[in-house]
């Protein structure tokens, strides 16, 4: 048996599309594409895919991973193309390896996102960020299935900067004069988990930042951290082998 690792993308309106519609969609492709799936033993057989981190709803993503398990050895260059000729526009195959040991979820304790917030002067987010980062704690609410949850926002923080963007650099065509700052953060796979609006919500509570238009949030890169704070590509190990 074979153990494949992909790297994907969930980008445009896909974004909005729950895990479990995206995990069965990358299903059906595999089915299409014709891959030698190995199923689990049991009274309902099921492939063998494995997913680590997803993003959640209504954020995109440049760097989702799974592992599939085969049955058969497949070339991985010939399953992407497969794959990619299966899956709708917007789950994009970025990389495949054959895993070499090792557990993939091991070699992730973080992600880099990018939110960009229209409406906001990148300096003044650059304010709310450093009174942010200047903070020991910072709590928010969050409102669960069981009822709000407080949780404290920083110490998942590592990192946190402000990129402007260029006035040429709209969203779908719209808004290119308006302000719009950029906000780069690395934020640790902690329990339980921040995600982007939690930093969000955590710049409000420190700044009063409220952005006039929701925020778009894209993963650019998840991994294990290095000693710079930097993340360290999880199939690389795979790559080398």
């Amino acid at each position: 048996m074979q153990k494949l690792r992909l790297r994907y993308t969930k980008r445009g309106r896909l974004r909005f599309t729950s895990h479990r519609d995206i995990a069965r969609t990358f299903e059906r492709a595999l089915r299409r594409a014709g891959v030698p799936m190995a199923y689990s033993q049991g009274f309902s057989p099921h492939p063998k895919v494995s997913w680590v981190g997803a993003a959640p709803t209504g954020v995109a993503s440049e760097a989702e991973y799974v592992e599939v398990s085969v049955v058969e050895r497949v070339d991985p260059v010939a399953l992407k193309a497969a794959l990619d000729e299966a899956l709708p526009p917007g789950i994009d195959v970025v990389d495949i390896v054959q895993a070499h040991g090792g557990n993939l979820t091991e070699r992730i304790d973080a992600s880099e996102w990018r939110i960009e917030l229209d409406g906001i002067e990148p300096d003044e987010l650059a304010k709310a960020v450093s009174a942010f980062l200047a903070a020991e704690s910072v709590e928010v609410e969050r409102l669960t299935k069981d009822g709000k949850r407080t949780i404290d926002v920083r110490p998942a923080v590592v990192s946190a900067l402000v990129e402007p963007r260029s006035s040429d650099a709209g969203h779908d065509g719209a808004g290119m004069s308006q302000p719009c700052g950029i906000l780069m953060t690395v934020v640790r796979q902690v329990t339980p988990t921040v995600r982007p609006d939690d930093v969000l919500n955590a710049l409000r509570v420190v700044a009063d930042l409220v952005p006039p238009v929701p925020a778009r949030a894209t993963r650019m890169a998840q991994g294990r951290l290095d000693g710079e704070g930097g993340l360290v590509d999880p199939l690389q190990q795979d790559r080398e082998f």
